[in-house]
């Protein structure tokens, strides 16, 4: 590896960007794509739309929009490809501009998108420009950026090895690229059928060690269609073989990086692993059949153990216990406790076990998974426990907190007040707020002990119906503050659909829940029509 920084390059003569639109099969989006491309004026000097041979008509459509577009060139695929890489590459050989970029079918550039990255990249004379991508949850219009610590500012990074977090954002479509760069670098996606190509190729491209700058812009819109009838290919996360897909990126990934002598970004990679999608699977991990969880845990054993401690050390807390936990058990075992540590942010349910020399572990019979960290970390990190009961009624909605002891870090740190939020889901504002003091429950609120919370909201004065979050600041006598989710009680009757009165809609139903990770939140439905929606719902689950 060339260890001197790249000199800035000179802004090519000609300064325009292709932008590849690649496609299979989704008429429904693809010209939106193309028109959100075009739509970004003159620095497109052209958009090739890929088709990669679809059935649905998209072809035909690309065509009709190119004979009024010319900037619009339509190339058709003679054998489907099975994945997303071979029509991309495509693209980056039939480039004609000196800068080249990536936009999915289902997805669009926002206005100035292009001009952002543009004007960036000649002003740093560099080979690789990324920008803001925001992930569109369809069809509520919820908005959640990805990686934003990486564009929070203008950056110019000469080396990416002096930045690691660099390989968290493995996404290809957020970022501007020199044309030449790629093709002298021979730097192309994974032909065929390869289902995180994305992975790979970022690492292909931080192995070249180019010059990049980061710009806080928003340019890209990933939208994410969770209920469409067919998933894309990364959120179909059901079987075990999309796993196995993410493993096989995951290693070649980190391959190419040991080969380029990048071991700082190798290194990086293997922790970004372990907190991100160790995490996000573990997650999921009571929503599968034995027979998957057992392939899981058997799969993703054999990988963690190329991993080094250093790499572990060097992870997040909880996705190093939730690797060690793996490494140390042969089957799968505690998933209801795995699944609040991998929660974002992490809760550890009791019981709170200990070694014979008080060190504390994961559970008496595994000590060599410790959790001697938990008693260094500062408290705004811990992964306390709050459990959480809604019980929704006419005259207020009684939210009762339990907070838990964890080695005596909470009983330290004395705590004092909660505040307590219902956040709407999908625009992410907060609809009602209330304070509430924390009392010891049991003895001295020493090692054993607990402290109860509860707090009145007013689901009668909810204006938009749909789902809100509960999220929880606690603030301790130390000066310290942990914020926090509640954690779901399960016990019969609390988990129910109840109907309350309410002053905007007349009445409200109201279902406190269980989310994926175990917190808890709630459900509305307003109205008299809202109540006949969910018993029609519930009526076709029943004879269905």
């Amino acid at each position: 590896m060339n260890s001197a920084n790249p000199a800035p390059l000179p802004d090519p003569p000609d300064p325009t960007v292709t932008v590849v639109v690649i496609g299979y099969d989704d008429a429904a989006h693809v010209t939106d794509a193309v028109r959100s491309a075009l739509a970004q004026g003159p620095a497109v000097r052209e958009v090739l739309a890929v088709d990669d041979c679809s059935t649905d008509g998209s072809a035909e459509l690309l065509d009709a929009l190119a004979a009024g577009e010319p900037r619009l060139h339509v190339v058709r695929r003679e054998v489907n490809s099975g994945g997303c890489g071979t029509p991309r590459n495509d693209g980056i050989d039939r480039a004609s501009s000196s800068y080249v970029m990536f936009l999915d079918s289902d997805d669009v550039l926002p206005p100035g998108a292009v001009d952002a990255l543009l004007a960036a990249a000649g002003r740093h004379g560099a080979q690789v420009t990324a920008g803001l991508c925001v992930r569109r949850e369809l069809p509520s219009g919820r908005e959640v950026p990805w990686r934003p610590e990486l564009y929070a500012r203008p950056a110019l990074v000469t080396r990416p090895e002096r930045r690691p977090r660099l390989v968290t954002d493995t996404l290809c479509v957020n970022k501007l690229y020199r044309t030449d760069f790629l093709r002298e670098h021979a730097v192309r996606f994974p032909d065929g059928r390869f289902v995180y190509e994305d992975f790979v190729f970022t690492a292909r491209v931080l192995a070249a060690a180019p010059r990049m700058a980061l710009i806080p812009d928003r340019v890209y819109v990933w939208h994410v269609r969770r209920a469409a009838q067919k998933l894309s290919l990364s959120l179909d996360r059901a079987g075990i073989d999309n796993w196995q897909a993410r493993l096989d990126a995951h290693r070649q990934s980190v391959a190419l990086l040991l080969d380029a002598s990048q071991k700082r970004l190798a290194r990086a990679a293997r922790t970004s692993f372990l907190d991100h999608s160790v995490r996000m699977y573990a997650r999921e991990l009571d929503l599968r059949s034995p027979e998957y969880r057992a392939e899981w845990w058997t799969r993703t054993r054999a990988y963690l153990e190329t991993f080094d401690t250093a790499d572990f050390e060097a992870a997040p807390a909880p996705g190093r216990v939730v690797g060690r936990l793996v490494l140390a058990s042969p089957a799968p075992r505690d998933l209801a406790r795995v699944k609040e540590v991998a929660a974002r942010p992490a809760r550890l349910l009791p019981p709170y076990a200990r070694a014979p020399d008080g060190t504390p572990v994961w559970s008496a019979d595994l000590p060599q998974v410790s959790l001697e960290h938990l008693l260094h970390r500062p408290m705004r990190k811990l992964p306390v426990t709050v459990d959480g009961e809604l019980v929704p009624r006419a005259r207020g909605t009684r939210l009762t907190l339990l907070l838990h002891e964890l080695y005596g870090r909470v009983a330290e740190a004395g705590p004092r007040t909660v505040d307590v939020e219902l956040v709407d889901r999908r625009r992410g504002t907060v609809l009602q707020r209330r304070a509430a003091t924390f009392t010891a429950r049991s003895g001295d609120g020493g090692q054993d002990g607990s402290w109860v919370a509860s707090a009145v909201l007013d689901l009668s004065a909810l204006g938009r119906p749909g789902t809100c979050d509960i999220r929880l600041r606690l603030h301790f006598a130390d000066g310290g503050h942990r914020d926090a989710t509640p954690h779901a009680v399960r016990r019969p009757g609390l988990l129910r659909r109840v109907a309350v009165p309410s002053r905007r809609h007349g009445v409200l139903l109201a279902q406190p829940y269980a989310t994926h990770s175990g917190a808890l939140a709630l459900r509305t439905a307003a109205g008299p029509r809202g109540v006949v929606s969910v018993l029609r719902r519930r009526a076709a689950r029943l004879f269905h």
